[in-house]
Formats: C-alpha cells, sequence, structure tokens
C-alpha cells in the first residue's frame, strides 16, 4: 500500500474532506476487526470530522532514549551496526595508544634540538614518520568506519519509520494528530538523516575523548611530579597537580557553555518545524502552479510563502545570537587554552627538573586531557542540535505508534465477514462530534451483483459513511457485515496515480508484473485510453500527464483489471458529466457485469444504471463522537 499524508492541524469537531490515495484492497485490521485502506486528506468540507489530537509525547531524554533503543535492538541492521561499533572502539583505542606514543616522542626530538644533536635529530625524525604512517592508516579506517556507520544508522532508522507510519490506518490517523503529525515526510527524510549523522559523529567523538582522556591522565599525573613549587624555603610536589588544573579549567569552561547555549535545543527544534512548513508550502504552490496562474494568485501565494520564510528567519536570527553568545565562551576558552598548559607547568620548568622537551610533554599532555574534556564545550552547538532533531523524531515515532490507541475508549462499530455473501449495514449510526450519519433504513441487505445509489444532500456525512464501511473511522454503533477484503475495492473521489510506469499504475495495488500486456490494452482500449497503449513501460508523472477525466477512466481501467466482486465509490461520478458517466457505467456494464457496485453521491447523479436508491440523514440527536480523558487532556 502507498500513502501520503497531508498536512492538516485540524481540532476535534474541525472537519475535513479525506481524498483517498489509493484505489485498493482494504486489508483486514487486526486491532479492531475492521477492513481499512490507506487514505489521503487534503481539505476541509462540511461532512467529516477530523480524528482527535492524542497527548504530546513526553519531551524527557530518558524515555526517548530508551525507546530508541529498543527500536535499534529490534532492527535487522543491529549486527552490523554492533560489528562497525566494535570495530571504530579498536581502531580509535588504537589510535589513542598512537598518540600517547607520539606525544612521548615531544621529549626526544625537542630535547634534541634544544642540545643541537644532529644525530638525536634525524633518528626522531625517522620515528615521528612511523608514528604518522600508523595514524594516517588509522584515520582513514577510522574516516570509512563513520561515514558506513551513518549509513546502516540511517537505513535501520528510516525502514524503522516507514515500517511503523505505514502499518495499517496509522498514517491516515496521524494527520490530524496535531503538531506531531504534521510534516512526516520532513521528518522520515531529512531529520532521520540528520539525526544519524549527527549521532554518529558526535558517538565516535565522545568515545575517542574518553579513549584519550583515559590514557593522558595517567602520564599528566606522573609528570605532575616534576612541577615543584617553592615556598617558605619548601620545596614540595602536588600529587596530579596538572590533572587537577584540566578538570578544573574544562569543567568552569563547560557550565559557562551549558548556562549559555542551552537555549539553542529548543530554538533548534522549533527551526525544524518551521523549516518543514516552508518547505510544504513550497511543494503545495509548485504542486497547484496551473490553479495559482489561472486565478493570478501569484501575489497571494508570494506572500503566504513570505510569511513562512519570516518564521524561519525570526528562529534563526535567534539562533544567530545564541550562538553568538555561546561563541565567546567557547572561542575565549580555545584562545586562552594556547598558554594555559605553559602557565600551569610554569613553577616545575623555571624552577623543578623539567627540561625542555619535559615541558612539551606536559603541555601535550595537558592539551589531550582538556581537549577531551572541552568535548562538551566544543560540541555544544552541535550536541543542541541533535537533541532537537531526536527530540523529532522519538515523538514523532511515539506519536504513530499511538495511533493504535487513538479514540480507544469511543463506541465502536462492529465489523464482521458477512456469512451470507451479501454486504448487511445493521442499525448503523457513524459518530461525529455533532451527531451521528445513518442511513434511513435501519436494516440493508445488499446482494452481490446488485446497483445501489446511497444519495444525500451536502453535509449528511457521505464520505464519512464510505470512510466507515472501509474500516477507516470506526466510531459509532451497529454493524457493518463485509464481503471477503481480497473481494471489495474501493473508489474515492480523487483518482490516484502512483509514480513509476503506466503497467505499475494499471495493477496498482498488485506488481506490475501481474497481468499480461494483452489485459493492460483491453482494459485501456474499454476506458478510451488506447492512446496509452504503447506506453506501458514508460515512467512518467501520470498525474500531471494525463487530465481529471483520463484520471479517472485510468481508475476505472484498473478496476476492469482487477475485476472485484464488491465496488464501494465514493462521488467520483458526481464530478463527470454526463457523457463520460455514461461511458463509465458502460464499463461497469461490460466489465463488472456479477459485480455489486455501490455508489454513494448526490441525488442529482441518480441513473437508470441504479435499480435501488438508499438515503442518508444526518441526526443531530444520535451517538456523538466524544474524546476521550486522555485526549480531551491533550487540548
Amino acid at each position: 500500500m502507498k500513502s501520503q499524508a497531508i498536512r492538516d492541524s485540524s481540532s476535534l469537531c474541525g472537519w475535513f474532506e479525506p481524498k483517498f490515495m489509493a484505489l485498493t484492497f482494504c486489508n483486514s485490521c487486526n486491532s479492531c476487526n475492521s477492513y481499512s485502506s490507506m487514505a489521503d486528506l487534503s481539505s476541509k468540507p462540511s461532512d467529516v470530522p477530523a480524528t482527535p489530537a492524542e497527548p504530546a509525547p513526553a519531551t524527557r531524554l530518558a524515555p526517548q532514549m530508551r525507546m530508541m533503543f529498543l527500536s535499534f535492538w529490534a532492527s535487522p541492521q543491529r549486527s552490523r551496526i554492533l560489528l562497525l561499533g566494535l570495530a571504530l572502539v579498536v581502531v580509535i583505542g588504537a589510535t589513542a595508544f598512537a598518540q600517547v606514543r607520539l606525544n612521548a616522542w615531544n621529549q626526544p626530538f625537542y630535547d634534541a634540538l634544544s642540545h643541537k644533536d644532529l644525530h638525536g635529530f634525524l633518528a626522531q625524525l625517522s620515528v615521528f614518520g612511523i608514528l604518522a604512517g600508523g595514524l594516517l592508516v588509522l584515520n582513514v579506517a577510522q574516516g570509512w568506519l563513520n561515514m558506513t556507520t551513518k549509513v546502516s544508522l540511517r537505513e535501520g532508522l528510516v525502514r524503522d519509520l516507514l515500517n511503523e507510519w505505514l502499518k495499517p490506518r496509522r498514517a491516515f490517523h496521524l494527520v490530524n494528530a496535531g503538531e506531531m503529525g504534521t510534516n512526516p515526510d520532513q521528518r522520515i527524510h531529512e531529520d532521520a538523516r540528520h539525526l544519524t549523522e549527527l549521532s554518529t559523529d558526535l558517538g565516535v567523538g565522545l568515545l575517542n575523548s574518553s579513549l584519550l582522556l583515559g590514557s593522558f591522565v595517567g602520564v599528566l599525573w606522573f609528570l605532575s611530579q616534576k612541577v615543584i613549587f617553592h615556598a617558605g624555603g619548601h620545596n614540595f610536589a602536588i600529587p596530579g597537580y596538572m590533572v587537577w588544573c584540566a578538570l578544573i579549567y574544562a569543567g568552569t569552561a563547560s557550565w559557562l557553555s551549558w548556562r549559555v547555549g542551552s537555549p539553542l535545543i529548543n530554538l533548534n527544534s522549533d527551526r525544524y518545524s518551521r523549516e518543514a512548513d516552508l518547505r510544504f508550502a513550497l511543494v503545495r504552490v509548485n504542486e497547484h502552479t496551473d490553479s495559482i496562474t489561472l486565478f493570478g494568485g501569484e501575489q497571494d501565494e508570494k506572500q503566504r510563502l513570505s510569511i513562512e520564510l519570516d518564521h524561519v528567519l525570526r528562529v534563526m536570527r535567534r539562533i544567530v545570537r545564541a550562538s553568538t553568545l555561546l561563541t565567546w565562551v567557547t572561542s575565549g576558552y580555545g584562545w586562552f587554552t594556547i598558554i594555559a598548559p605553559i602557565l600551569v607547568a610554569a613553577p616545575g620548568y623555571f624552577g623543578g627538573d623539567l627540561s625542555f622537551g619535559g615541558l612539551m610533554v606536559v603541555v601535550g599532555a595537558f592539551g589531550q586531557v582538556q581537549g577531551a574534556l572541552r568535548w562538551f564545550i566544543d560540541n555544544f552547538n552541535t550536541i543542541a542540535d541533535w537533541r532537537a532533531t531526536l527530540l523529532r523524531i522519538a515523538s514523532f515515532r511515539e506519536t504513530v505508534v499511538t495511533m493504535d490507541k487513538l479514540g480507544a475508549t469511543e463506541n465502536r462499530i462492529e465489523f464482521i465477514k458477512t456469512p451470507d455473501g451479501k454486504l448487511t449495514l445493521e442499525n448503523l449510526e457513524v459518530a461525529t462530534p455533532t451527531g451521528c450519519t445513518k442511513l434511513s433504513e435501519g436494516h440493508i441487505e445488499i446482494a452481490a451483483g446488485e446497483r445501489v445509489l446511497i444519495v444525500g444532500d451536502p453535509g449528511t456525512g457521505k464520505t464519512l459513511l464510505f470512510r466507515a464501511i472501509a474500516g477507516l473511522w470506526p466510531w459509532g454503533s451497529g454493524r457493518i457485515a463485509l464481503p471477503a477484503p481480497n473481494d471489495i475495492m474501493f473508489m474515492p473521489r480523487q483518482p490516484y496515480v502512483p509514480l513509476g510506469t503506466l503497467r505499475a499504475a494499471l495493477a496498482y495495488p498488485s506488481s506490475a508484473t501481474a497481468y499480461k500486456d494483452e489485459d493492460l490494452v483491453a482494459v485501456l482500449q474499454c476506458a478510451s485510453l488506447d492512446h496509452l497503449s504503447s506506453s506501458l513501460d514508460r515512467n512518467a508523472r501520470w498525474d500531471r500527464e494525463l487530465g481529471d477525466d483520463e484520471q479517472q477512466y485510468l481508475v476505472i481501467a484498473r478496476i476492469a483489471l482487477h475485476k472485484p466482486h464488491w465496488l464501494l465509490i465514493d462521488e467520483a461520478l458526481d464530478a463527470l458529466d454526463d457523457d463520460a458517466r455514461d461511458r463509465v457505467i458502460s464499463i461497469f456494464n461490460t466489465g463488472l457485469k456479477e459485480a455489486a457496485i455501490i455508489n454513494i453521491g448526490r441525488p442529482e447523479t441518480q441513473h437508470p444504471f441504479f435499480t435501488r436508491v438508499l438515503h442518508l440523514i444526518k441526526d443531530p440527536r444520535g451517538v456523538c463522537f466524544v474524546p476521550d480523558a486522555q485526549s480531551a487532556a491533550a487540548k
């Protein structure tokens, strides 16, 4: 199944019109024992209520990390990522060991320079070549492992999000889950990529700093013995003096960085939301350029886009101010670090046993320790960005999962499989916040092969009834007995033509190779689309190449190809003119002779083809959809 959720942030009592993106065989849904189909929502008329928003997910770090870890542990990519992580530990550990050796190399090298020992100087150059060559190999290996880990992490995360998002009915209900349900494409594509890249870079950096810290703390502690203080005629050394200096120095800077830079977490999260809104607005304008041009609405669209851009720029300016303040701390700390180790080691050089080479070893070890300790300072901006991205991904995933519990305390329609090959509606009332939508007759049986027209005035809930029978809106009362899932197809008012070849569009949702060429050509000819017969294997944006009527004919051709035993139509015939409607009905008469066809439409669409007419009414005193306590608390 394929689904694309169009953004909508309607409240519970808001209204929208579902435009189903796919003509599909509905699938059995175990969670509610109903039949469901993926759908898309894009506008707001008066007959269909929005699904209620669920509570906002927790924003604490620990629950989010736990949820993401559990999803990683269940991922097929787990073993590969763990092996890559182990390889990174080995490579980074070897790098830390080589850097300790390189730091120790400072003493004989600089002592040879200070003593003008040419032989020792040349010998140390050869040692440096060996160490540098080894570090180069390790750096290249670390870079490759780093990039490969990013790819594997992204694959695992995106596949997990797609799997959770496209479970039956979730994407449909997510559209109106509030802020967390907006722009799922942004979260799955851009946010997932950003999170995996930041997680890898920060994780590798933290591991590298931790190993360097562990390696050089011991070296620095030992060298602290050579820093001798003179006071009152006494000479003494402070155990671990250089280590304590590095800890105090880095700890102070880390605390200042946190105090100054913490607002960046929320600012980055806000920025990503605004960026997603701007991106969606741009895509929407691009998809509707014909209508905008015909109405001369370029200026209005420019104003709307300018407003979205202003929102983005406003947040970015706040980020600039916060980042500038943080730069005062991080850059000031960085510049002072150049002289800090020499200052704290100066007593040992001027009054102790430290040689010039020994001083450089101390300075190098101090630099490595404080460099490891300042990892938090150097990466605070990145950590804030990572935290904001994690918030968006974890909140999105948690919201997607909770869609299965949507309206759990509400009355639900009972869905069963028909025992006698009939479609039965027993005292059906489809709940809305303002009453219910129901048929004028309490007990309705529709037999195989019947042609039934269900008519209703605007606002009576025609699309809502369509959604209820399809299992997408289970709230209400009564019983719906449906044929087997593979026997019924649903035809929404908005035709859906998937990306890819014409062959795939006709066979959708079946495999593109499921039907023979002669069958595809036959249904195209039947639907007056025989001019497309030579384009079966051409990739194109068929939704743009074909006109509205042609897209509807393509959907009819798809129906004729699948030959369902039952077909439920939601006002799709209403938009056609009389000639086009007669042509479609002719196709039904020839290609679906044995099928039961139920059309939900307006009274003026009555046609001799339909031998039975049912009436839809709105009952404001009927069963209402009232949000459960959990949903209400979120509002």
